[in-house]
């Protein structure tokens, strides 16, 4: 039997912060933060973790003692009012202080800062539900999921709740929240924790907190960007959502965030709903004004994510608890493993979506650890790699950033025809940039992404001596891969139930590249072509037509009585292909929503353009506009 089938209710009441009654305005500031994933120290601007050059050059972001002076700064200009501190998930994994530590220090610094609530991220449960019930244990407010269905035998039956609501005066919030469904997939939940479908598990929740007199409600979601908007189109109810996921950054005033903060989705009922993210690893605090009226309507959203650089002062004690975490560890940071001549690409967006310099070192590690026992092919998940090495020396703290999970080498024999099959999971979800993507060694693959899932793999070859020969459907070949993904995750389900003589047990991934690294220090980074992405067809130079938003119905006959005029859009998608250039403010949902009205149909957009991120499009970038 599993635990939220039946929706609770669980009610944490909280000083009146507000003199306000239900017949006026009420204002509520929302503090938050996502994808966190450990990075307790401070970051470069590529993510990784600060070095002492970057340090001394004022060059480092975030941190959790960041973190906390912003919290608590933000906190004291809001005195009096109504605050909510809220984190999206993904507190887990990501830095060698998971690795040692596990979940104990996260809880204690979260609990240091003080927040109303968590989201139960998919990284949560990487190390099985047994570490997500210590979390839970040690937090001293609430975590939630309402879509997380936890069978009476999991470790965290009865460990979280699907809303809370907090009291300000007289007026109540409702806090809700859903995980991603793919979790069973990208992380280890176990059999006994099932995940429902989110929009119609928040339709039910919606139904139940207006029953008990509660018109405003916040949904803290783990679903990424893309997902959150469909969300927001869906479900009636829902006044705000503040996201994570997608590792999304939102701003006004940054030509590089995927859309404005909050990004406005109409409800079915045509009211306007404010979304919100704050990028990853404690780069960013979230700061949104809401503004109901008496009714619990949006009246006004309005704000920006706050860049924690080195303007932001690290708080002293949240400094000494790092440093006394990072002592034990600080050894094996340091030393230097090898060179780089370049830096390596590790980045989200790019390992993601198509072949990668990070994901050529990782899967030829591989191959070549165990070249010597007849293994040929390497495929490595995008999603497992998570962070780029700066150029010059690289540590063994910069390796374990990019490679945090304690996966380990595993090697097995698989079909020609299961080696594709794994490739087409592999570049299922693109327009999604799941983790899945697959960077390979010793074979090529090209994937046209203007194909349906399941059929976009045309072409695949494998290395054999020093040629490149078309794949053998009936051979079986050596492959090395983590262990996670040999299991199973992220959809490869065919390593499982395909592969022959499996071993998991070879030795820890990030070791295996600090070897080749040093191996073949300084290494230069690479891509050869080994994956090809074939992108939808682009119109001949000269024959793009003008912007959607300019274009023109076409006139009706004199004769006839004119009929109502057509948006620029609807004309010229009604003829044909279009083109559209994105402008500060875009989103994919928004362009659908624009030009065929309906804001899902941002989908269309995505594989029309091969976008390698949806969640991020660059301003000025020409899009095509598939015809209606």
């Amino acid at each position: 039997m599993f635990k939220h089938l039946k929706i609770g209710l669980f009610s944490a009441s909280v000083l009146a912060l507000t003199a306000g009654t239900a017949l006026a305005d009420f204002e509520l500031n929302i503090l938050h933060i996502n994808d966190l994933h450990s990075r307790i120290e401070a970051i470069s601007k590529s993510d990784s973790t600060c070095s002492a050059e970057d340090a001394a050059a004022n060059e480092c972001f975030g941190g959790i003692a960041r973190v906390k002076t912003a919290i608590d700064a933000r906190r004291a200009e809001l005195s009096g009012k109504n605050v909510l501190t809220l984190d999206a998930g993904d507190q887990f994994q990501g830095s060698l202080f998971y690795t040692t530590y596990k979940s104990a220090p996260i809880a204690d610094f979260m609990n240091g800062i003080g927040f109303d609530a968590m989201a139960i991220g998919n990284h949560e449960f990487d190390d099985g539900p047994e570490e997500l019930a210590k979390f839970i244990d040690a937090l001293k407010f609430p975590m939630i999921s309402g879509n997380t269905l936890a069978g009476l035998n999991s470790p965290v039956a009865d460990k979280f709740k699907p809303y809370i609501v907090k009291e300000f005066g007289e007026e109540k919030v409702a806090i809700v929240s859903v995980l991603a469904t793919d979790t069973d997939e990208t992380s280890s939940p176990g059999d006994a924790v099932l995940f429902a479908d989110e929009i119609g598990y928040l339709k039910e929740a919606v139904k139940e907190i207006e029953g008990q007199g509660i018109d405003k409600i916040v949904l803290l979601s783990h679903v990424g960007y893309v997902k959150d908007q469909e969300i927001a189109a869906a479900v009636d109810g829902i006044d705000v959502i503040v996201g994570g996921h997608s590792h999304t950054l939102l701003s006004n005033t940054d030509e590089k965030a995927a859309g404005p903060y909050p990004t406005m989705v109409k409800n079915p009922a045509g009211k306007d709903v404010p979304i919100v993210q704050a990028y990853a690893y404690s780069k960013y605090l979230g700061d949104l004004t809401v503004v109901f009226d008496d009714a619990g309507v949006v009246k006004t959203a309005t704000g920006e994510p706050k860049l924690l650089d080195a303007s932001v002062t690290p708080d002293a004690g949240f400094v000494a608890k790092v440093a006394e975490l990072a002592g034990p560890i600080e050894e094996l940071k340091q030393k230097e493993i090898g060179a780089t001549a370049e830096a390596v690409d590790g980045s989200r967006e790019t390992c993601r979506a198509m072949e990668c310099t990070m994901g050529n070192l990782v899967a030829d590690a591989m191959v070549d650890r165990l070249s010597d026992q007849g293994i040929t092919i390497a495929i490595q998940n995008g999603g497992g790699l998570r962070a780029s090495i700066d150029a010059g020396t690289v540590t063994m703290g910069e390796v374990l950033t990019v490679l945090p999970f304690q996966n380990t080498l595993a090697s097995f024999q698989l079909k020609g025809s299961d080696v594709v099959a794994a490739l087409e999971n592999g570049v299922s979800q693109v327009e999604e940039a799941a983790g899945r993507f697959p960077q390979v060694s010793g074979l090529k693959y090209t994937a046209d992404l203007t194909k349906p899932a399941g059929s976009r793999i045309n072409s695949v070859e494998v290395k054999e001596g020093d040629a490149f020969v078309a794949i053998d459907p009936n051979k079986v070949y050596g492959v090395a891969t983590n262990n996670y993904m040999r299991s199973g995750g992220d959809g490869y389900k065919v390593f499982a139930t395909g592969g022959q003589n499996a071993y998991d047990f070879g030795p820890g991934l990030e070791a295996v590249l600090a070897d080749y690294i040093s191996k073949n220090s300084p290494y230069k980074p690479y891509t050869d072509g080994r994956i090809t992405v074939i992108a939808a067809t682009a119109p001949p130079a000269g024959e793009t037509t003008e912007p959607a938003a300019v274009a023109t119905a076409p006139a009706a006959p004199a004769a006839e009585a004119p009929a109502p005029a057509a948006t620029a859009t609807e004309a010229a998608v009604a003829t044909a292909a279009t083109v559209y250039k994105v402008v500060a403010g875009d989103s994919l949902w928004k362009i659908a929503e624009a030009t065929y009205g309906d804001g899902l149909m941002w989908s269309k957009i995505a594989e029309a353009n091969t976008l390698r991120n949806p969640n991020v499009i660059s301003i000025g970038r020409e899009l095509q506009l598939p015809a209606k």
